[in-house]
């Protein structure tokens, strides 16, 4: 007999023990365990100090873990299993785009002929990687409606910086000093501190009740000194800003740019390109939208695409292909090097494996199926928890838990928690910041319809749970290895290492 299709996404049979707390590595290190073997070279040894001056060593001795590679891997191997991962269950965590990264991609990336090379190699002995980055330099710019793009960004955050850079290159070439860049009060958090970085001072603008970019105030908040706006189409409550023309418009109007954030990049793929809204510098995370793993501080790549008019100011070398062949070339006016080599290479080889897999058509079909999950989950749990705003979303929906606060004492970050115990990663709590209890699910389009119901019947059954067990949920969660933790007392007392712990 056939059964209904369980949801695979559901990661609550992971067998996890967690009784106990994971030992550090000092905590197991026994002095003259190694996990290294070095080969014999027959090279007579040389002590540190004979190659190295005394006023550049540590004068106390190094404390360092030593330990075996059977309690080494142990030890890795287990926190691992603590973690929950893409490839364990849904993982809806708002504007971080967790898809499902395809192991075809990883095979690719694995390749030894990617692998193994050095990234200092002559560009002579290297024409098959030159010829990958050339490749996919020509993809993001079709994709994105942009001239031509640097690969160097090895994040999203250096992807912003890199913006900032090209920007403020652009105006000072044309012998323009401007000092403001403008952000709507629902951008990314980063976005405010890399217009820091990048030298500008921050304005903002509000948002309107329908949680788009205010024009008019944008408009009021435009001048000669405005170097240009930084935005996010879908932004970032998961809404198309439908004035993005006028916008584009106004900015241009007082000599601005408009600068693409590409966090959002997966809902509009093959459906409508950042260039063609009116966008000058666009950067992208291929770590979200082209299914490269991401998360606990990297790899990312931040690639950064421009119209014509910046592509003289792009960080360099580049890979450009030059008469059949191709080779590393510093275009005319460029800001300089944004990383140490070419970037997060093999990340950029994956994300090309990606697209070329998929194709156009492809493509379309997962911005498609990203904003149909994220509208069917609205729509399902909109007696539950109320989206922000009443109105279809893109890729990922915003809702509010401030009625469930207030008739239950039961906060966002408490369904967050609880939906841990559930088998199910936890959404992005309180952002944007200007929807109070928020909780921002972007399922993405790797998860199935069965993976969705039961989202969303976790959701409903926690949210019932509220009525007759608050309590519960301000212990959630409760079946993970670690429990709830005062994230508060985390962030404001910072215990880094072992000794600040013993501090």
């Amino acid at each position: 007999m056939m059964t209904a299709a369980q949801p695979g996404g559901r990661a609550a049979s992971i067998p996890l023990m967690g009784h106990e707390v994971e030992p550090t590595m000092f905590e197991l290190s026994v002095r003259g365990r190694s996990a290294a073997q070095l080969r014999t070279t027959g090279i007579a040894p040389r002590t540190l100090e004979s190659m190295v001056p005394a006023s550049h060593l540590n004068p106390e001795p190094l404390v360092t873990a030593d330990l075996a590679e059977r309690d080494l891997v142990g030890h890795v191997t287990r926190l691992s299993h603590r973690q929950f991962s893409v490839d364990l269950g849904a993982y809806p965590l708002g504007s971080c785009t967790m898809k499902y990264n395809p192991k075809f991609c990883d095979a690719v990336a694995a390749d030894p002929g990617l692998a193994s090379v050095h990234p200092g190699a002559p560009a002579a002995m290297v024409q098959g990687w030159l010829e990958l980055l050339v490749t996919l330099e020509e993809r993001l710019c079709a994709i994105t409606g942009m001239a031509a793009a640097t690969l160097q960004p090895a994040a999203g955050a250096a992807g912003e910086l890199t913006g900032l850079l090209l920007m403020r290159a652009f105006h000072q070439a044309n012998g323009d000093e401007r000092r403001r860049v403008i952000i709507p009060d629902s951008s990314h958090g980063t976005n405010p501190a890399s217009v820091t970085l990048g030298g500008y001072e921050v304005t903002t603008v509000p948002s309107n009740e329908r949680g788009l970019v205010d024009l008019d105030a944008l408009r009021a908040a435009l001048g000669p000194d405005v170097a240009g706006i930084m935005l996010t189409n879908p932004n970032t409550i998961g809404l198309f800003e439908e004035q993005i023309v006028e916008i584009a418009e106004a900015v241009h109007d007082v000599g601005g740019l408009l600068y693409y954030d590409g966090a959002n990049l997966n809902a509009i793929l093959g459906v409508v390109r950042p260039g063609d809204m009116g966008f000058d510098i666009v950067h992208m995370n291929l770590h979200k939208t082209f299914a490269t793993p991401h998360g606990g501080g990297g790899p990312g790549a931040g690639p950064v695409a421009v119209s014509s008019r910046l592509e003289q100011f792009l960080p360099g070398p580049r890979a450009t292909r030059v008469d059949g062949r191709y080779e590393w070339m510093t275009p005319s006016a460029s800001i300089g090097r944004v990383h140490g080599w070419h970037g997060n290479a093999l990340v950029l080889a994956r994300a090309l494996a990606y697209i070329e897999v998929h194709g156009g058509a492809g493509l379309e079909r997962v911005a498609q199926h990203a904003v149909l999950n994220a509208n069917w989950l609205r729509r399902r749990l909109a007696d539950t928890l109320p989206a922000a705003y009443d109105r279809p979303c893109m890729h990922e929906c915003v809702l509010s838990a401030t009625s469930v606060k207030s008739a239950l004492g039961v906060r966002g970050l408490d369904i967050a928690k609880a939906l841990l115990d559930e088998g199910f990663h936890a959404p992005t709590v309180y952002f944007p910041l200007i929807v109070d209890e928020a909780l921002m699910f972007e399922p993405t389009e790797t998860e199935s319809p069965q993976t969705l119901e039961a989202l969303a019947a976790a959701v409903e059954s926690i949210v019932a749970r509220a009525a007759t067990d608050p309590e519960s949920l301000h212990r959630a969660p409760t079946h993970t290895p670690v429990s709830r933790v005062d994230e508060a007392r985390a962030a404001r007392h910072l215990i880094a290492t072992e000794d600040d712990a013993e501090r």
